[in-house]
C-alpha cells in the first residue's frame, strides 16, 4: 500500500444540534477507488463537501500529501490538486465539449496579465483540454455541442473538466446517477483507468457498480462510519448487512 495522498482524521461537521458527519477517518491512495456508501442522510455529500472545501469542518483534520489543508479555501484546494464532480450535471450545454474543458483548464491556470492574448488561443489551456478529453474517452466528441451529448457522455465530460485542472485527488459525487447499463460500464472503465494516476473517492448509490469498481469501501450510517474494508469484508460484515444492505441477522 502506498502512502495516503489524502488523509482524513476524525472529521466532524455540526449544523446546530445536528451532527451530520461524526469523527470520520479515512485515507485515499493513488491506485485505489475508495467508495463511500450509505442511505440518504448518512453524511456522504457533507463529507465530500468538507474534503473539497465547500463547507468548513467543525472538528478534525484533512491532510494532502502530509500537509494540513483543513483551513484552506476551496479554490486553493483545487489548485493544490483536489478536484470534484457534483451530483447534478454542471456543464455549459451551449458550448462545445472542448470549450467546456478549456474553460475548466483556464480557471485552474488563470493568466490575468495576458490581456493582449485571446483566452481561446491559450496554448496551455487548449493542451490541457485536449489531454483531458483524451483521458476521458471524449476526444472524438470535442467539437460537438455539449448539450447534445447523451446523459452518460455529459457525466464523462464533467470528469474531463475536472481532469483539465490537473487534479491528483478526484472526489466524485454520484457520477453514475441516471445512467443505463452501457453508460455505467463506460464510466467504470474510465475510473479503473484513472485510478492508476489518481486517488479516487467515489460516493455512489449503485451498489452493483460499487462492488465492481471499489478497492475499499467505507459505510456510513447517520454520519458515523460503521465499517471500512474491501468489498468482500463489507459484504460479509453483519452490521453492514443489517444497517445498509437490508438483511437481517439470524
Amino acid at each position: 500500500m502506498t502512502t495516503a495522498l489524502l488523509s482524513v482524521d476524525k472529521l466532524t461537521r455540526r449544523f446546530g444540534g445536528l451532527t451530520a458527519v461524526n469523527a470520520v477517518t479515512l485515507d485515499l491512495h493513488v491506485g485505489e477507488v475508495h467508495a463511500v456508501i450509505g442511505t440518504n442522510g448518512a453524511g456522504k455529500s457533507t463529507l465530500i463537501n468538507m474534503l473539497s472545501g465547500e463547507i468548513e469542518a467543525s472538528e478534525g483534520r484533512i491532510a494532502l500529501d502530509g500537509v494540513d489543508i483543513t483551513a484552506r479555501a476551496q479554490s486553493r484546494r483545487a489548485r493544490d490538486g483536489v478536484g470534484r464532480s457534483y451530483q447534478r450535471t454542471t456543464i455549459f450545454p451551449e458550448f462545445s465539449v472542448h470549450e467546456n474543458c478549456r474553460l475548466a483548464a483556464q480557471a485552474a491556470t488563470a493568466r490575468p496579465w495576458a490581456i493582449w492574448q485571446s483566452s481561446q488561443r491559450c496554448a496551455t489551456s487548449n493542451a490541457s483540454a485536449d489531454a483531458a478529453l483524451e483521458a476521458a474517452g471524449l476526444a472524438a466528441e470535442a467539437r460537438r455541442i455539449a448539450g447534445t451529448l447523451s446523459h452518460g457522455a455529459q457525466r464523462q465530460l464533467e470528469v474531463a473538466m475536472c481532469l483539465a485542472t490537473h487534479p491528483r485527488v478526484l472526489l466524485l459525487d454520484e457520477p453514475l446517477a441516471g445512467m443505463g447499463a452501457e453508460e455505467t460500464d463506460r464510466m467504470l472503465t474510465l475510473l479503473a483507468r484513472l485510478k492508476a494516476t489518481h486517488a479516487i473517492l467515489l460516493v455512489e448509490h449503485d451498489m452493483d457498480a460499487v462492488f465492481r469498481i471499489a478497492d475499499r469501501i467505507t459505510v456510513m450510517v447517520n454520519g458515523t462510519v460503521i465499517a471500512t474494508g474491501n468489498p468482500t469484508e463489507i459484504r460479509e460484515n453483519p452490521e453492514v448487512r443489517t444497517a445498509y444492505l437490508g438483511e437481517e441477522q439470524h
